[in-house]
């Protein structure tokens, strides 16, 4: 088989030094911060590229939970995701299936709808938020945290689901009316297994909306046994300004979850059986 040489180079450019350069671009910022965590007490962020700093070393790591308690902060984050995720998933993907069996009128009615509410800013419902949470007495707790999940998280998040339940077939839904099932039935075990690319997608986008979610627990949490982690993340901010190999440290924690479970979410949306996926590791 002969390859002509002005038909493979277009092909190899597109194919692959493309996606290359547009990953080196959203990478940068990543080896920015972990290089920056390795650089010794007290330096300055490096005024040009380096690949590794002169002395690098993990000290910057051994200090995070000598000046805040970062395990627990940790641990309240990630008990706020494993709770809100979930319910972001089932409530948006619930909407977005809603939106699907309307009719078209209604549907575009709806869309229009969502779209507004995606318009209004989030500052705009602050001051309200607050005081309809502390009427009900829950200020100080986890609940204002889980809330926005009993919502759907975003309307975007709606909007994603009901696109990609516009490509379920017709028929299909009105053979499994006919069979005796119910909408919960036919969305559990006929509409979800058809749109698993846009759960991994909702899964990803509302677990980094939780896990960096700071303005909540900043206006709704007071103990400090409570904190999660950008909130904790803040503080050493204001603890220690000028520390950047101790703050870049932080980040890099910070970071660190939503890069693997976006690597994790991809790895299983390319595998042809996502079960043997979790199980293998992500290995194929």
């Amino acid at each position: 088989m002969q390859f002509s040489g002005p038909a493979v180079i277009p092909r190899f450019i597109g194919r692959f030094l493309v996606p290359a350069a547009f990953a080196a671009l959203f990478a940068a910022p990543l080896w920015f911060m972990v290089v920056g965590s390795l650089r010794p007490a007290g330096l300055p962020p490096p005024r040009t590229f380096e690949v590794l700093p002169p002395e690098p070393t993990v000290a910057a790591y051994a200090r995070l939970p000598e000046l805040i308690p970062l395990f627990r902060f940790l641990a309240n984050s990630a008990l706020v995701v494993a709770v809100a995720v979930p319910l972001t998933v089932i409530v948006a993907s619930l909407t977005g299936f809603g939106l699907r069996l309307l009719t078209p009128v209604a549907r575009r009615r709806a869309v229009l709808g969502l779209l507004a509410v995606l318009l209004v800013p989030v500052t705009a419902v602050w001051a309200t938020r607050f005081e309809l949470f502390r009427l009900a007495g829950v200020v100080d707790t986890y609940v204002p945290l889980l809330a926005p999940a009993l919502l759907a998280g975003s309307p975007f998040l709606v909007l994603l689901y009901a696109w990609s339940f516009g490509g379920v077939p017709d028929t299909q839904l009105g053979a499994a009316r006919l069979e005796g099932a119910g909408w919960l039935t036919i969305w559990r075990r006929v509409a979800l297994p058809q749109v698993r690319p846009a759960t991994l997608a909702v899964g990803v986008l509302a677990f980094t909306l939780h896990w960096s979610n700071l303005i909540d627990p900043l206006l709704y949490l007071q103990s400090g046994d409570r904190y999660t982690y950008p909130l904790g993340l803040q503080f050493l901010r204001l603890l220690n300004p000028t520390d950047w190999p101790l703050l870049m440290a932080a980040c890099v924690v910070a970071t660190a979850p939503c890069v693997v479970v976006f690597l994790l979410a991809q790895r299983i949306l390319l595998n042809d059986d996502p079960l043997t996926a979790l199980r293998s590791g992500g290995r194929r």
